[in-house]
């Protein structure tokens, strides 16, 4: 008799979640014709129109990724809605991890392009109140987004893990994942763009977490460029909105983001959340504690 209590319990919580939170995929064409995809959860009775997260992935991920799907469920638990795009990276209708046997012809500001896309979009489903959200990679390419276009229907901006630069460091992390000197395929691939020929593609010269990969000169260029963009603490002051950032202790892939971004939150615009033992990807319970700092920022 427990048991069967016990079950019925289990599954009036289950379909209380279900009616709780509704999800559905979203389609929409970029300029290029490709379709774009993304995930809208929409917290028990909100809509658009009463506000939402824009939350972008991280390098060569999509809208499925564990860390994603968790805070849309989490912070439509909290009444908190969001929609979750998968980047194309040039890819038409892209699900999943980026397959590295694809030529590598996107660049990491194409990323702007695409939140920009996704905000115009959400604006016209009526949304006055969109939140600027990313992890990772997704977290400097949003933050850049929010530095450069200032857009007055965007009133936040959570930043979770987002990326540093070091130009040593990538190179030494590309001499180790792609066994060559950066130095020098960027040497050719910048000849190759100012010579009018940035799309070719320069064979097995590899790029990001794909050794061995074709990948475009101009392209190239984008992603291992010196800019000083490319460290996400230095965004945050040409940022006018209210911003948020989350680290993780533990994290070893952002090095460096917690002493940077410290001596710049004075608690109200810049905000600065770090989670004890917490990783890169904030596993476990660890993304419980970013929904609610997250929830907290927002509400």
């Amino acid at each position: 008799m427990k048991t069967n209590l016990l079950v019925a319990m289990i599954l009036t919580v289950c379909a209380f979640a279900t009616f709780a939170v509704q999800a559905k995929d979203v389609q929409i064409k970029n300029s290029d014709g490709l379709t774009l995809g993304a995930e809208l959860t929409l917290a028990e009775g909100k809509t658009i129109v009463d506000g939402v997260v824009l939350l972008t992935h991280g390098t060569l991920a999509h809208n499925k990724m564990e860390i994603i799907v968790n805070l849309q469920r989490l912070l439509a638990e909290r009444g908190v809605s969001s929609l979750a795009p998968t980047l194309s990276l040039g890819v038409d209708s892209r699900t999943g991890m980026y397959d590295c046997k694809v030529p590598a012809t996107h660049k990491h500001s194409d990323a702007l392009i695409e939140i920009g896309f996704w905000l115009n979009w959400l604006k016209s489903q009526g949304a006055t109140d969109v939140v600027l959200a990313g992890h990772s990679r997704g977290g400097n390419q949003t933050a850049w987004f929010a530095a450069r276009e200032n857009d007055p229907e965007v009133s936040k901006v959570v930043l979770i893990a987002p990326a540093t630069w070091s130009m040593d460091e990538t190179a030494k992390s590309f001499k180790k994942t792609h066994n060559q000197d950066l130095a020098k395929v960027y040497a050719k691939a910048k000849a190759l763009t100012e010579s009018g020929h940035g799309r070719d593609l320069m064979q097995g010269v590899g790029v990001l977490y794909c050794p061995g990969a074709d990948v475009a000169a101009d392209s190239f260029l984008d992603y291992y460029a010196n800019d000083d963009r490319n460290h996400t603490p230095n965004l945050l002051p040409m940022i006018t909105k209210p911003v948020l950032v989350i680290a993780g202790s533990e994290d070893t892939v952002v090095k460096g983001l917690v002493d940077a971004v410290k001596p710049m939150a004075d608690g109200e615009k810049i905000k600065l959340h770090v989670i004890d033992g917490a990783g890169h990807f904030f596993l476990d319970f660890y993304v419980e504690d970013a929904a609610d700092a997250m929830a907290e920022f927002i509400q």
